[in-house]
């Protein structure tokens, strides 16, 4: 198995990969096709495909910013079972971060990812891939050293209609497991340069960072 990354709507690969995308997530989810030329073409964004005789059947989205020392995990697919395609992409992922934070001089903080809540997206197949089950996805994600952190949490659809997206966990994986809680700033500036690509966002979503900027620190929970 092969850990390629995309950086052209043109690579044969992307085209698999998006047609992944759609099949196991809602479509409020999924950016369409051709706004994902500027994302794979930028530097920063690093989208790789796990390839299996050719054949797209996983893929993770994930981002490094060097000025807070953190990782965002956008998506992983997993979209096949027997090939331990989850432990190929995590520690794929894991050693080109800290390549890349070891180059900023740093050892890396700690990477975001938002986490469905399977209480509240029960009706959810994901395409009927049963290692993309919310459950399943939740109790990895969990053993990963996942923690849930302590607000209420939705995102603005990336449709850019200004819908709110929820039945979701804004979580983060501290480096250091010690660690209990995050500075709120953190979050807040993270959220709001990770959303600035989407012009419409709901009210929730305003009054949700309002309301983080009220705390000094948030706390993790257990997933």
């Amino acid at each position: 198995m092969e850990y390629m990354r995309i950086t052209s709507i043109h690579d044969p690969l992307f085209v698999k990969m998006h047609e992944l995308m759609k099949e196991v997530f809602p479509p409020e989810e999924v950016l369409e096709f051709e706004l994902w030329k500027e994302p794979l073409e930028d530097s920063g964004i690093r989208v790789f495909a796990a390839v299996h005789e050719g054949d797209v059947v996983g893929a993770t989205e994930y981002r490094y910013y060097p000025q807070w020392n953190i990782a965002m995990t956008d998506f992983t697919i997993i979209g096949r079972q027997g090939l331990s395609l989850g432990r190929f992409l995590a520690r794929n992922r894991s050693k080109d971060l800290d390549e890349l934070a070891r180059q900023n001089g740093k050892e890396l903080f700690g990477m975001f990812a938002e986490i469905y809540d399977p209480y509240g997206i029960e009706d959810h197949e994901f395409g009927g891939a049963k290692p993309m089950n919310p459950f399943v996805r939740r109790e990895v994600l969990s053993h990963m050293g996942y923690k849930k952190l302590d607000f209420p949490y939705l995102h603005p659809s990336w449709k850019n209609d200004g819908e709110a997206v929820k039945g979701l966990d804004f979580c983060f994986m501290p480096a250091d497991e010690e660690t209990t809680e995050i500075p709120a700033e953190l979050v807040i500036n993270f959220l709001t340069e990770y959303y600035s690509v989407l012009s419409a966002k709901p009210q929730d979503w305003y009054t949700m960072i309002g309301q983080l900027k009220e705390k000094e620190y948030i706390s993790l929970l257990p997933l």
